[in-house]
């Protein structure tokens, strides 16, 4: 069944400092295969995110503003939940498992209290790059859209980050995003790692791993503003 979602020209460019970056990969090989690939998705199939939020992480997220990366696997995939931010969803959606047990995490690690809702655009306009190493997926299908090369354009977005010379931290939750640490040899950067905090292995390490007080301490200790990590409650009737 088609859909009335028509991705743009460009698949919403990217118009910030993130372009210097990563817009020689628009013009590999690669990309052009994935840009066939995902028009033709969003031209027959439901696809999420929406087109215009693909790069939603990169636009809230400049380069020379980022002071923590979270890597994600793919987008959510059910209908309403993501908007091209790892683990983030909109604000009238159920808050999803994995971000339950993160919420668990904050609160036993810095005393935050659990909000209502899972949208975290709050971190990603503090410095907080929550990147999926695939960007788009299929309703319903988890991982539909991975091997088509969007691993190679957010492999690019990493290695950039490897090579600013600031105070970044890496957040690395299970094993496709620990696979990443690999590119980064930066000594001004912090790695954290840790289960994946799904369900099924955030108590194989994930809680108790008070990722978000050694990021803050890391920051603090080069000169930093820490990050302000307590997602506010949302008001029922405001959408």
């Amino acid at each position: 069944m088609g859909t009335s979602e028509r991705i743009p020209e460009d698949m919403a460019m990217i118009t910030n400092d993130w372009l210097t970056e990563l817009e020689p990969e628009f013009h590999k090989p690669y990309y052009k295969d994935l840009y066939q690939f995902v028009l033709h998705e969003y031209n027959t199939s439901q696809v999420f995110p929406p087109a215009d939020d693909i790069f939603n992480a990169f636009h809230l997220t400049p380069l020379s503003q980022v002071k923590v990366v979270i890597i994600g696997q793919d987008p959510y995939h059910n209908v309403g939940q993501a908007h091209g931010l790892c683990f983030s969803v909109k604000p009238e959606v159920e808050i999803p498992p994995s971000l339950v047990n993160i919420y668990k995490e904050l609160h036993d690690d810095l005393g935050c209290y659990i909000p209502n809702n899972g949208y975290l655009v709050k971190w990603a306009r503090q410095g907080v790059l929550m990147l999926n190493t695939v960007l788009t997926v299929r309703a319903h299908m988890a991982n539909s859209h991975r091997g088509k090369g969007w691993e190679e354009f957010t492999d690019a977005a990493i290695k950039a980050l490897n090579r600013q010379d600031r105070p970044i931290v890496f957040i690395l939750w299970g094993r496709p995003a620990q696979m990443k640490e690999r590119m980064l040899n930066n000594p001004n950067h912090l790695i954290l790692k840790a289960p994946h905090p799904s369900p099924l292995s955030a108590y194989n390490g994930f809680f108790g791993s008070k990722p978000f007080s050694q990021t803050n301490r890391f920051l603090e200790e080069h000169g930093v503003t820490p990050i302000d990590w307590q997602i506010e409650n949302v008001n029922s009737a405001a959408h």
